[in-house]
């Protein structure tokens, strides 16, 4: 299944473009922008989009962040990421050619999630996607422009939308994005049942969500998962109560 593009908050329409034209090279289609500028025929993002001025370019949407988090299967894309687990916002990170490898084997909504020309995504939003992918690049400079960068990583995915008829046998079906929603949300609920440290859940729920994301489970995995976390949810709060009541008496 061929992934969408999202660019967070543009500021050169031209980048636009640039992106749209690579996404014609590789055989990519649904754009879509959070909070872009304004730009119109006459501008750089037409100028620079190339024949995806023809398709591409004027059929992008407008979306929120929120909106991509809630109905995609994301990828952060970052030029800066951490070395080791000690730090979980940018850990772990795959590169665009292993994604296309882990792409190729499931079949899910996936948008790959590109950050602002001068800073990139940032670490509140990079700790909400399901994964961090990074471009392995010169460890004296790492950082390549918006449009360098996009092409780099659609490129290396080309084996799944260039040509359909190469596409590979999908191994599974992955949960619907919402199901996965949910479970994050009974693992929130379980977090707070066992009383784990306030501090700590953030951090928790960052790790869960990684781990998850890099699982691709299916719907019937992602059920029985949640089944068991919510009856563990259920027999804490039990013996909290049954501790209570006795300590009442």
């Amino acid at each position: 299944m061929k992934p969408a593009v999202a660019v967070v908050e543009p500021k050169t329409p031209g980048n636009i473009g640039t992106i749209a034209r690579a996404m014609k090279n590789f055989g990519l289609h649904d754009l879509k922008l959070v909070n872009p500028p304004e730009f119109g025929r006459d501008s750089e993002a037409y100028g620079f989009a190339g024949r995806a001025r023809n398709d591409v370019l004027p059929n992008y949407d407008e979306v929120t962040f929120d909106e991509l988090v809630a109905n995609y299967h994301t990828v952060g894309l970052t030029a800066t990421t951490n070395e080791d687990d000690r730090r979980h916002v940018r850990f772990p990170f795959t590169t665009p050619r292993r994604l296309a490898e882990t792409l190729a084997a499931v079949e899910t909504d996936t948008v790959l999630v590109f950050g602002r020309e001068s800073d990139g995504l940032t670490n509140e939003e990079l700790s909400r996607v399901d994964e961090v992918c990074a471009i392995p690049a010169s460890a004296a400079y790492p950082s390549l422009n918006l449009g360098q960068a996009a092409t780099v990583t659609l490129y290396e995915l080309r084996d799944l939308t260039v040509d359909e008829r190469q596409l590979p046998d999908v191994e599974r079906e992955r949960a619907d994005e919402r199901e996965i929603e949910g479970l994050y949300e009974t693992f929130a609920d379980l977090l707070e049942s066992v009383d784990h440290p306030e501090e700590k859940r953030e951090k928790a729920m960052r790790m869960i969500r990684r781990l998850v994301g890099r699982a691709h489970p299916t719907g019937r995995e992602v059920a029985t998962l949640r089944g068991i976390v919510r009856q563990a949810s259920r027999r804490a709060r039990s013996s909290d109560s049954r501790g209570s009541t006795r300590g009442d008496r």
